[in-house]
């Protein structure tokens, strides 16, 4: 399996326009698997009590904060999210020296989720997935079928006033903190000098195997990657690609601006082929507190045939039915052993329909113009709308309380019409 991977984005003051955070990604994935955007209310629990993520049980927590998922539907984790504290983060295949390993653990997905329930700021989000990672490992395959597809996990955490790069290779990891400025991760190793917090034993260990001397200036990249760092900042890649479609608008970066550069395809980060960007996310986060963020999903593959629909953390936010994957309960062939032995049919509502719009897009090329133009011309009012909450905060919440599904019934009346 070639290395496949996604692209995260993040974006702080002085590179934003207005005092905003701005975070993206686009989720890659076997191109027929289906992603589902989900969300759950914040939750107590009972001492003692179990959380079952995608291959294993661990403790729960006393309380989990409330999350909205973009997930492949297969499995309990998500590849990228955001909490009510405005929190939000997106993992990253890397593969280094180190063997990823087959033996079921916490996915580096199930690590996303357990960080948007249990953290309130990007930097604790960071030590939940450090200690999680350390009682429980990472591992297991990432793809619903038996082929071993394994990988070590980066993540791109945001918060309110600043963004956290954390890097792992197995037990071992390093964190960087982003004040400002922009910062975007593929599927290499980027950390390199400036470490802000990591593992205890990183370094002794990367000495014990002789990837470092003790001696020279240590390089988190360089020891623990496959290849030099000269190679990462290589042009061709979308790393590369990225970090310049960043470049391009900074002082200036806004929502549409991380939406232009998810539905690039020509720098390869908005994918194609047997890894595509299966669902997409950017949330827009106001640096005041009194200011809601506004996360925007697709729930369906490629951005540049989806919509981006909003989504408000509003007490009373309804469950995200249309977007809502059928769920198999135990008899799913992913909890039963041996595992993946048959496939079931995981499309939403939005997606089916999507599904039928895109063939009509991909084969008749007048009409699918005039559909890509309805699609955007329904994700600018939205966007204008949300331009109003952004700015001047929230009057009524209640009437945001079904924002994300009514936006969707829009998107499948535009597909209607078509």
């Amino acid at each position: 399996m070639l290395p496949s991977s996604c692209d995260t984005f993040v974006a702080l003051p002085p590179s934003t326009e207005g005092q905003r955070i701005i975070f993206g990604k686009n989720s890659d994935r076997p191109c027929d698997e289906v992603q589902e955007v989900v969300y759950f209310p914040a939750n107590n629990y009972d001492a003692g009590e179990k959380v079952e993520c995608t291959y294993i049980e661990i403790e729960q927590v006393a309380h989990t904060y409330a999350v909205v998922l973009s997930k492949p539907a297969w499995l309990w984790g998500a590849e990228m999210g955001a909490n009510e504290h405005q929190v939000c983060i997106g993992n990253e295949a890397v593969w280094g020296k180190e063997s990823a390993d087959d033996d079921e653990a916490l996915l580096g997905m199930d690590l996303v989720r357990l960080g948007l329930e249990r953290a309130n700021t990007a930097e604790k989000a960071v030590d939940v997935i450090t200690e999680l990672l350390g009682k429980y490992g990472q591992g297991g395959t990432c793809m619903e079928d038996e082929s071993s597809f394994t990988y070590h996990n980066s993540f791109l955490i945001s918060d309110r006033k600043e963004a956290w790069l954390l890097e792992t290779s197995g037990k071992h990891w390093a964190a960087e903190r982003v004040e400002g400025g922009y910062r975007n991760i593929s599927n290499q190793y980027g950390i390199t000098t400036k470490i802000d917090k990591e593992h205890p034993e990183m370094r002794e260990y990367a000495r014990s195997k002789g990837w470092w001397d003790g001696k020279s200036q240590f390089n988190f990249a360089t020891v623990y990657s496959f290849m030099t760092t000269g190679r990462i900042e290589a042009s061709g890649g979308r790393y590369c690609e990225g970090k310049k479609l960043l470049q391009k608008s900074d002082g200036h970066i806004t929502a549409e601006t991380m939406m232009d550069i998810l539905r690039d395809k020509d720098s390869g980060i908005n994918m194609e082929g047997m890894f595509m960007s299966t669902g997409s996310m950017v949330s827009v986060i106001p640096t005041n507190p009194a200011l809601p963020g506004v996360h925007y999903f697709t729930a369906t593959p490629d951005p540049e045939r989806s919509v981006f629909k909003p989504f408000i953390f509003v007490k009373n936010a309804i469950e995200l039915k249309e977007t809502t994957s059928p769920s198999y309960g135990p008899d799913d062939p992913v909890k039963k052993k041996p595992r993946f032995q048959s496939k079931p049919d995981r499309k939403h509502e939005l997606f089916v329909k999507h599904e039928l719009v895109a063939a009509i897009i991909e084969s008749y090329k007048d009409r699918g113009r005039k559909i890509t133009e309805s699609m955007r011309q329904l994700e600018k009012e939205k966007m204008t709308q949300m331009e109003e909450f952004l700015s001047h905060g929230i009057e009524e919440p209640d009437l945001l309380a079904d924002l994300f599904p009514r936006s969707v019934k829009e998107e499948m009346a535009v597909y209607g019409k078509s």
